[in-house]
């Protein structure tokens, strides 16, 4: 599922400022600390960010973490496990109850939030807009449509693990 997975679910974008142009009107959540940072920088606090201190694989320079910890002055922050290449039932309760909360939530991830989009777009509402790191390349813009989720739940069930416990857990919204 590896070659799946990296294809961007949506348009790229190197422009903060424009990715925000061209996403939707509903909720904003955000995964990654760099697509986190630019966001910021770009005067916007995400409905949810997910964060876990790394870019691929390496902890993120002074500037990136600096712009996640002012976005976490005015936002709750919720602490989870989530190790690499999962998603736990933790993350995803957590990541359900962010996107349900109408005041911004941080996700402050130890382990990695590599897998969280998935879910994300699962669990957030049609008309969201869920942003990712593609590396060396931009910021992912994917809309929450129908047809996104469908795909999700696809990409999702054909992983191992418990799929119908974590789409019983999205679907408690």
């Amino acid at each position: 599922m590896r070659g799946e997975l990296k294809e961007p679910m949506g348009p790229i974008f190197t422009d903060a400022e424009r990715l925000l142009a061209a996403a939707g009107d509903g909720p904003l959540v955000a995964v990654g600390d760099v697509v986190t940072y630019h966001l910021e920088r770009a005067g916007v606090a995400p409905d949810v960010a997910v964060v876990d201190g790394l870019t691929e694989r390496e902890a993120v320079d002074d500037d990136v973490a600096a712009g996640v910890a002012r976005l976490g002055e005015s936002a709750r922050e919720v602490h989870v496990e989530n190790p690499a290449a999962t998603v736990t039932r933790e993350m995803v309760e957590a990541l359900r109850e962010a996107i349900a909360d109408p005041d911004p939530t941080v996700v402050v991830v130890e382990g990695e939030e590599d897998l969280v989009t998935l879910p994300a777009i699962v669990a957030a509402p049609l008309g969201a807009s869920v942003v990712y790191g593609q590396p060396s390349e931009g910021m992912v813009l994917a809309d929450v449509t129908a047809d996104a989720k469908e795909r999700m739940r696809d990409l999702l069930s054909r992983m191992d693990g418990d799929a119908d416990a974590l789409f019983e857990i999205l679907d408690a919204t």
